[in-house]
Parts: C-alpha cells; sequence; structure tokens
C-alpha cells in the first residue's frame, strides 16, 4: 500500500492523501483518507475508488440514484486508473460494493405501507404513487434506512410499519 500511496502522491500533487480508519474522498478538504494496513489486493482498490470519487469532481448528490450513479462511475474510472497502476480490480469486488448501495437503495425506495417501490420526491422524502403514503428517510447514506411514515390525507388509520433491517 505504501508503494502505491507513493505513487499517487507524485501522480496527483494537488490531493493530499492521508491515513485514517476509512477509505474516503472529502472534498471539501480535497483528502483521500485511506487505511495504511488494509490488506492487498482489496486496500488498493478501494484506495484507487476514492481517488476516482476525486478525480471525477463527486462533491455532493441530490437524491439516492444520483449516489449510486457516482458509485458506478468512481468504479468505472478506478479500473480505468488500475491498469496505469499494473493492478486490476476484480469484478465481484465491485459489483459486491454496488450492491450495498443497491440494498440500501431498495429498502429505502419500499412503501412501508403497500410494498411498492418509490422514486425520491427530494433529498429526505419518497413518495408512493401507488397509495399516496410519503415518507422520511435519513439523509446520511451511513445509517440504516430509517422511515418515518405520513399517511395521506384520510382519516383512515396507517397500517403497522414492517420492521426495518439494519445495515452494518
Amino acid at each position: 500500500m505504501d508503494d502505491l500511496v507513493h505513487k499517487l502522491k507524485r501522480d496527483f500533487p494537488n490531493l493530499t492523501f492521508e491515513p485514517g480508519t476509512t477509505f474516503c474522498w472529502s472534498p471539501s478538504l480535497q483528502h483521500v483518507l485511506y487505511i495504511p494496513t488494509a490488506k492487498p489486493p482489496r486496500g488498493a482498490w478501494s484506495l484507487l475508488h476514492e481517488l476516482s470519487h476525486a478525480l471525477l469532481g463527486h462533491l455532493d448528490y441530490q437524491s439516492d440514484f444520483e449516489l449510486l450513479k457516482m458509485e458506478v462511475a468512481a468504479w468505472h474510472k478506478a479500473e480505468e486508473l488500475a491498469t496505469h497502476y499494473d493492478l486490476n480490480i476484480n469484478e465481484d469486488h465491485i459489483q459486491k460494493c454496488l450492491n450495498t448501495y443497491r440494498d440500501w437503495l431498495h429498502q429505502r425506495s419500499t412503501c412501508p405501507t403497500c410494498g411498492n417501490k418509490c422514486l425520491q420526491a427530494d433529498p429526505k422524502h419518497y413518495r408512493c404513487f401507488n397509495c399516496g403514503a410519503t415518507w422520511k428517510v435519513s439523509a446520511s447514506r451511513f445509517c440504516r434506512p430509517y422511515r418515518l411514515l405520513r399517511t395521506p390525507h384520510t382519516k383512515e388509520k396507517p397500517p403497522a410499519r414492517k420492521a426495518q433491517t439494519a445495515f452494518q
């Protein structure tokens, strides 16, 4: 990992590569954080993925689907970068990483009233076009998909909410 970090610091002097407890890209600081003790080759793959967010100019997202699109784009860019550094990112690894986002999006977009898959109304709300229910979701991608149900404008009692699965 040290050798790759050294090469990346040389090749991308406008970015700061900083040891941390997680892999992430901080657009406000222009820092790419990485875990120096991460096992090869996954650590290198994760580092290239976070660098890709930086190179693609990923600053923020307005919807859950936009976040998923950014993740896909960052993995494609990471694959391009990997060839330059004589690495090959395993496609199964990429799909497993993307599946965490797909699963997260699936849970958030499922209507807690009727189970229909819905589109996001705004960054914090989904609305079911089938039954009219709306629900609030956390802005954080790192917390479980907790949904606060709002019923449509009726006098009916809302049905019991389904239990939610926590992501780890």
